[in-house]
């Protein structure tokens, strides 16, 4: 339980580190069949998800090559401010954690600790650009990256269009989106000299006056350790209700640090 919900609450980016990237000047970038790349990401930031509030419950699978656990979680979202993730087994809650643009802390039962902190430590000590955005759209299906601060190579593929992120290094980004609607259907971060990788892959997306999200979410992490597979299974999306962020440490837990 430890292990998955520390996979949870970092989302996995903990899993691809991303070294700082080398800046260079920007190459130009060409266009696919009479469409850029700016048109495609201006189409995606249209059909953003338009909410105050969201609250989801899902069903996760976590599998590696020495185990498979299934819990629940239930996630609410107060957007761009707050987080609330509640993992629970049996019914019983059994971590959770509270995510905010400046501040991130959860608590896990099994062995009584918790970590409180912010994202410049966590970052430091991951080696990659962990923010509350990030983890906000990747439980959205919206892509990690704010698309319209960087310069990408457009082509197609069988999912319908593939960004390749021109300015990552040696970090490789790419993002899959579909020809109708520009939405995410999967993203990748791969690190072929640290033989690491992580996809996230989005289906059977729900349409609500929202916007659309998909109910289905895949994640793979490759690694010389070994391979490890979260699915996100949405069973509840409610928008824009009245929520309650309760969220306290268990007196008697032990801190954990991260130097």
């Amino acid at each position: 339980m430890r292990r998955i919900m520390a996979l949870l609450f970092l989302m996995v980016l903990a899993s691809c580190k991303t070294q700082q990237a080398v800046v260079a000047a920007a190459p130009e970038v060409p266009k696919t069949k009479g469409i850029s790349a700016e048109e495609i990401i201006a189409n995606h930031y249209n059909n953003k998800i338009n909410f105050a509030t969201v609250y989801i419950k899902s069903n996760v699978r976590f599998s590696d090559e020495k185990q498979t656990q299934n819990v629940t979680a239930e996630i609410k979202i107060k957007k761009d401010e707050q987080i609330l993730i509640s993992v629970r087994f049996l019914g019983i809650t059994m971590a959770k954690a509270l995510i905010t643009p400046t501040s991130v802390s959860y608590y896990e039962k099994m062995n009584g600790t918790y970590f409180e902190g912010d994202f410049s430590g966590l970052s430091q000590w991951l080696g990659t650009d962990l923010d509350f955005s990030k983890i906000q759209n990747m439980l959205l299906g919206e892509a990690f990256d704010n698309l319209q601060q960087g310069k990408y190579a457009l082509s197609k593929s069988e999912q319908g269009f593939e960004l390749t992120d021109l300015q990552s290094g040696k970090t490789k980004k790419t993002f899959f989106l579909d020809t109708e609607k520009s939405q995410i259907q999967k993203q990748e971060i791969n690190q072929p000299e640290q033989d690491r990788m992580i996809q996230v892959s989005y289906s059977e997306r729900a349409s609500f006056n929202e916007g659309s999200v998909p109910m289905q979410i895949l994640i793979h992490t490759f690694q010389t350790k070994g391979k490890t597979e979260i699915s996100f299974n949405y069973n509840t999306v409610n928008f824009n209700e009245e929520l309650s962020f309760p969220y306290s440490i268990p007196n008697g837990y032990k801190r954990i640090l991260i130097k």
